[in-house]
């Protein structure tokens, strides 16, 4: 059984938050990282060789390519939501998970603008009231923060509980959405 590389487009993108690595397939946007590329290279390479994106011999083929047609839409439609003229990403994606994990994913991108919703609502929402840890685990594995919105995602309590880009970049990104926490 022969098994192909799959490119890796990259392109970085400076944001409010500092820069951003953008990666994606022929088939859409994958993945975006908080950092360098440089700085995120090696994870993301462990990333994509752990979803078989590396070919037999689990190398990564990386191809920097800001001008492709997902990482130029991504780029633009980030800024303007960065800028508060956007609220909602229209991109095609590429997700790599689980089936659980993609149905929590799915969940996220329901959420509105400006709102939140609890572990315990997204369990709920994927009709496994029981499975609050699972929704965190799916939560943190997140491919494309932001787009597909995990930053919505709150203690029952109300509480702001953790985030993979760290908990300034959540309360950053809430406070933009106009979302004041109690």
């Amino acid at each position: 059984m022969e098994t192909t590389t799959t490119i890796l487009y990259q392109a970085e993108l400076e944001s409010p938050l500092g820069p951003l690595v953008l990666c994606a397939t022929d088939r859409g946007l994958c993945h975006i990282d908080f950092g360098t590329f440089e700085d995120c290279e090696l994870p993301l390479s462990v990333w994509a060789a752990k979803r078989g994106l590396g070919g037999q011999e689990g190398a990564v083929e990386w191809s920097r390519h800001p001008d492709h047609p997902v990482l130029a839409q991504t780029a633009a439609q980030l800024n303007a939501y960065f800028r508060g003229e956007a609220r909602a990403f229209d991109l095609p994606l590429d997700m790599l998970g689980t089936p659980f994990q993609l149905r929590i994913w799915q969940q996220l991108t329901l959420i509105p603008y400006g709102e939140v919703r609890s572990y315990k609502q997204m369990a709920a929402g994927v009709g496994n009231p029981l499975a609050v840890r699972a929704v965190g685990g799916a939560n943190n594995r997140n491919p494309i923060p932001i787009v597909v919105p995990c930053h919505r995602v709150i203690g029952a309590d109300g509480s702001m509980v953790g985030y993979g880009g760290g908990m300034p970049i959540k309360l950053y990104l809430l406070g933009l959405e106009g979302y004041s926490w109690p």
